[in-house]
């Protein structure tokens, strides 16, 4: 069976998030990765010896669901955190589109920053509607409660307490927040938006 493998990134020291943090939350991601083949090579084995117990099929085909998500929320968030930061392009496609749809870059931009804010752990995604070539905003619980059917994330933000309560605090949420987009890569995130608006 064809296996997922980490991908590797580029990143730099970061504002606000220490290197310890981004190790750290790096091997949690390769552990998605690991558990994402890990629950696929069970579901094969249950279908090959005919496994009748639905629970246990039920629950890895949850958790399938749940590490697959994790793997794939992960790599857009560190991918738009490398190779440096860099500004979004007002000549570009996205940014037009973020001001088509909301009216201005900064009125998306606090509505976006207000999702991540949502209590509990989870995403704050912008996505794609690649079927009505729309710009969308979520808050996704966990990984997978949530996730837009039909709809490409271009940008993630892990608000999971990994990815900020060792730098920041639980009280430092929100300067967590100021800081992701003072690192961002917004190429990246173009990138993103580019590969799938076509």
């Amino acid at each position: 069976m064809m296996q997922f493998e980490e991908k590797k990134f580029n990143i730099p020291e970061l504002k606000g998030v220490s290197s310890k943090t981004i190790e750290e939350h790096l091997k949690l991601y390769a552990g998605y990765v690991k558990h994402t083949n890990f629950a696929l090579e069970k579901i094969d084995e249950f279908t090959k010896s005919g496994q009748t117990d639905t629970y246990i099929i039920n629950e890895t085909q949850r958790r399938f669901g749940f590490e697959y998500d994790g793997m794939r929320n992960h790599e857009v968030y560190f991918d738009s955190l490398s190779d440096g930061p860099s500004p979004i392009s007002p000549d570009g496609e996205l940014y037009k589109s973020i001001v088509y749809l909301w009216g201005s870059f900064d009125t998306w931009l606090a509505r976006f920053k207000s999702i991540a804010m949502t209590r509990g752990v989870g995403w704050a995604m912008l996505y794609l509607d690649t079927k009505e070539h729309r710009l969308l905003n979520a808050y996704i619980e966990d990984h997978q409660l949530g996730q837009l059917v039909g709809c490409t994330p271009i940008l993630a933000l892990d608000m999971w307490e990994h990815a900020f309560v060792a730098d920041y605090q639980p009280s430092g949420k929100k300067q967590y927040v100021e800081d992701f987009f003072a690192n961002l890569n917004w190429k990246k995130v173009e990138e993103n938006f580019n590969s799938v608006a076509k």
